[in-house]
């Protein structure tokens, strides 16, 4: 079948149909949502993510020997903490007078000196309170072939599917096919490792499990057990191991989490089994193994060996192909919500994923790549969070060592936001609750930090967050002074009604927005020179200014996004007070509040101010493009409403530049489909797919991407993953501005595509096809009745408009098409 053939079958099958409106698969025509390497793994970023929300694998697909790298989302060490600083609040006023006397520099070198979280803070966390985020171990084949023959290893294949989210290895060595299949059930809670040989009995192995520290091991009749408990900050032990009984746990002392792996072996057609120096199993002379592998922590409060007891016990009980069926279809009941079609290279689709990044880097003609990475970052955000856990942290829900970078914590200046910028817009709304729940989960200590640190009501938070409730400042105040983390953490609560116009939900959730805004009720203060009301301290995250006498800083009086950030959230405040018809005086207050906040302001340059006062960067191309938060994610800067700063902050991308790590790349996709400006987004994307590793060996500096797709900020870190996945819905889809704009910001590159299943404010999921650049066809359904209003192209002559396959007519204003559906209702728009 040619190309064009195929490309007229598509067409002729894009017909409304239930909830797919547009797009009804065809499965024999469409790009396999998969990637593959034709070698084992080098190097763990070469290794592919499974994942179920709680649990996670990592295997390299190694042929003589082989790793499963094993995760639980709550293994951290650590614990609580007292981070009281009572120097903070004495300190507070004379930082506030050396702000606005402009002695900066001593405002900061006293902040230094009094105002940092109390305790030892978050360096190498791993060993203190603070914590961090853990692999709990790794799982080691050592696979055992005859000698003699032919021993070559052929076709060689490990693929990930992002449509079954199993992963695969085959290869060939002599006359013996042998193929290894992996999945962690969404529906069995444990991870599966299917082994088979097709050539007789032909399969054996050793298998063991180990990490850096803290574990001890024991083996018997069929099952291998590790069990240890987490430092929790008060002392450290080396590494140590022994073996254990069925119930006894390593260094049982304390109060750091305990933790718990236990694999079970089965052997459907037969074989043996052994057990080799008590802390490692043998299979022997098998066509088939089964490992069933669960995994768990006491951070919820479950007790760690009922609960694998129970997983392993219900799993066995089930075959493996009812086990298969049904992870694939709890796991396809998020994923297919949402299909993409972005056009075809299909000569590159075939290609190993290493090679088809490297060819992509020389000629970006390779649509469906993009395509891939959407949804690929969709498959990790499914992978790595679910209802009832923790959000994906800085790694999402895979690390290979103890010390992970940062502490794989949620840094809260954008990582961690960044972590679900995907959920509304891709269908995933579900997965937004574990970060809005966490978010509650830090009301009380951060209801301390405001009044021990600030003297203030409310609640606050700053850069730093983990699983122990950490809310105070870093211990450095260049980076860890940011206090307005909580305001940006309820843009995600409000946001999440936007979308779902759950008023129930809202008001559940409006008394943790209220009392972040109450905070700053109590903190901002009035700059003397200008008037205006400021936070003081503050910083623009990470980045640093000169002052006119060449010293260096960070801590200033206010900064842009600081004010944008408040703006934002007193909105969001006094417009949920309305709608729930509560708070009035309250309403009035922050509205009061807010007028008094300097306003966005372009300097003389043309470009947006950084800080409220004309510094000059420090570092012209910071990764943090903090002033633009009013664009994005916020949606107070806007093409159509504010064109002045719209062109301004053009002009500050143009000046902070493409080149960055890669989760600053992944926030500038969406800075420019915000901008309407396609073609530069798709460049981004593009410089984003820049491969950072070749022949396993890593050799960019810069971001990128690693060759299993993972994001490089470099090192890994999964918010450019998740950045650049909303990032490419951004350039498909808008809905911030009060009406739905299709095809806001399309590069030439994807001329001809179609989408379907994806969310947009007002409570509706929509649909659209294009060609030639055009848009053709849309789709609306009403998840939630209201008033739906869509913005139509200006040579819109023919529009032609059916609500529930009937022929209907709606108004248009200046190019705003507008109509009120009933939940449920479907509308097509003919373009």
């Amino acid at each position: 079948m040619t190309n064009k053939i195929k490309s007229v079958m598509l067409s002729a099958v894009l017909m409304l149909s239930g909830c797919n409106y547009l797009y009804v698969r065809e499965d024999a025509l469409q790009s396999r949502m998969s990637y593959h390497f034709d070698a084992p793994a080098k190097i763990w970023e070469e290794t592919l993510p499974l994942g179920n929300g709680r649990i996670g694998l990592m295997p390299d697909g190694g042929v003589n020997s082989e790793n499963y790298v094993l995760n639980e989302i709550t293994m951290w060490s650590g614990s609580r903490q007292n981070t009281d600083n009572p120097d903070a609040l004495k300190s507070l006023p004379r930082i506030r007078e050396l702000l606005f006397e402009g002695r900066n520099d001593e405002a900061q070198q006293l902040m230094y000196e009094s105002f940092v979280c109390g305790g030892e803070g978050s360096r190498q966390g791993y060993r203190k309170p603070y914590g961090s985020y853990q692999i709990l171990g790794n799982l080691r084949f050592n696979y055992l072939y005859e000698n003699g023959g032919d021993t070559a290893i052929r076709n060689y294949r490990r693929e990930l599917s992002l449509e079954e989210a199993i992963a695969t290895v085959s290869f060939r060595r002599g006359k013996t096919t042998y193929r290894r299949e992996a999945f962690t059930s969404f529906s069995s809670d444990v991870a599966v490792i299917r082994l088979t040989a097709n050539a007789g009995s032909t399969l054996s192995f050793y298998v063991g499990m180990d990490r850096p520290e803290r574990y001890a091991i024991a083996a018997d009749r069929g099952d291998l057990r590790m069990y240890g408990r987490m430092y929790e900050g008060d002392a450290w032990d080396s590494r140590r191991r022994e073996v254990v009984d069925e119930t006894a746990y390593l260094v049982d002392e304390g109060k750091g989490v305990r933790y718990g792996a236990r694999v079970r072996i089965l052997l459907p057609d037969g074989g043996q089994f052994g057990v080799a120096g008590d802390t490692t199993l043998m299979v022997e002379d098998a066509s088939e193994a089964i490992l069933l592998v669960g995994m768990a922590t006491d951070y919820f409060g479950q007790d760690v060996d009922r609960r694998l007891d129970s997983l392993l016990a219900a799993a066995e009980r089930k075959g493996y192909e009812t086990l298969r069926q049904e992870h694939i279809d709890a796991y396809r009941s998020l994923y297919n919500r949402v299909h993409i079609d972005l056009g075809h290279a299909y000569e590159k689709e075939s290609l190993p994923i290493n090679r088809r990044l490297e060819l992509f880097n020389r000629d970006r003609n390779d649509p469906s790549l993009l395509a891939l990475y959407f949804q690929f970052g969709r498959y990790l955000l499914i992978s790595s969070t679910r209802p009832g856990l923790l959000p994906p942290n800085l790694q999402g829900l895979w690390c290979n060592t103890v010390r992970t970078p940062w502490n794989g914590d949620y840094h809260m200046n954008i990582n961690v936001q960044m972590n679900l910028w995907p959920a509304e817009v891709c269908n995933l709304t579900e997965l937004h609750l574990p970060l809005i729940e966490w978010t509650r989960q830090q009301v009380p200590s951060g209801r301390r930090t405001a009044r021990v640190f600030y003297n203030a009501r409310g609640w606050v938070t700053h850069i730093l967050g983990n699983v122990w409730e950490f809310t105070a400042p870093g211990e450095h105040p260049s980076w860890g002074a940011t206090n307005t983390s909580a305001a940006w953490m309820c843009a995600h609560l409000y946001n999440h009604y936007l979308y779902t116009q759950d008023e129930a939900y809202l008001a559940g959730v409006y008394p943790v927005m209220r009392d972040a805004a109450l905070f700053f009720v109590d903190m901002l203060v009035e700059d003397p020179r200008s008037r205006y009301l400021v936070t003081a301290p503050a910083s623009s995250p990470e980045n640093a200014y000169i002052m006119s006498g060449g010293q260096k800083v960070s801590v200033s009086a206010g900064s842009t996004m600081d004010n944008q950030i408040l703006r934002e959230l007193f909105g969001n405040v006094i417009e949920a007070a309305g709608i729930l018809g509560i708070d009035e005086d309250f309403a009035v207050l922050l509205a009061g509040k807010r007028s008094r906040l300097m306003p966005t302001t372009i300097g003389a340059d043309g470009r947006i101010m950084e800080w409220l006062e004309p510094f000059r960067e420090a570092e012209p191309h910071h990764r943090h493009v903090s002033h633009l938060y009013g664009l994005h994610p916020a949606n107070e800067i806007s093409v159509e409403r504010t064109p002045k700063l719209a062109e301004a902050a053009r002009r500050t991308l143009e000046a902070r530049g493409d080149e960055s790590t890669g989760w600053s790349m992944a926030w500038k996709v969406n800075f420019q489909a915000r901008l309407h400006d396609g073609e530069h987004a798709w460049k981004l994307l593009g410089d984003l797919l820049t491969p950072c590793v070749q022949n396993g060996v890593e050799y960019s500096k810069g971001g990128g991407t690693y060759p299993n797709l993972f994001c490089a900020h470099p090192p890994f870190q999964i918010d450019g993953n998740f950045g650049s996945c909303a990032g490419i819905a951004e350039m498909l889809i808008q809905s911030q501005n009060g009406y739905i704009e299709f095809l806001p910001a399309l590069p030439a590159a994807w001329r001809t595509g179609r989408f379907d299943g994806m969310r947009v404010q007002g409570g509706g999921e929509v649909a659209a096809q294009w060609s030639g650049g055009r848009l053709q066809r849309v789709a609306l359904k009403a998840l939630s009745g209201g008033l739906f209003r869509i913005r139509v192209p200006s040579d819109s002559e023919n529009l032609s408009v059916k609500i529930n396959g009937r022929p209907a007519s709606c108004s248009v204003k200046s190019g705003i098409l507008e109509a009120t559906l009933a939940a449920g209702d479907e509308m097509i728009l003919d373009i």
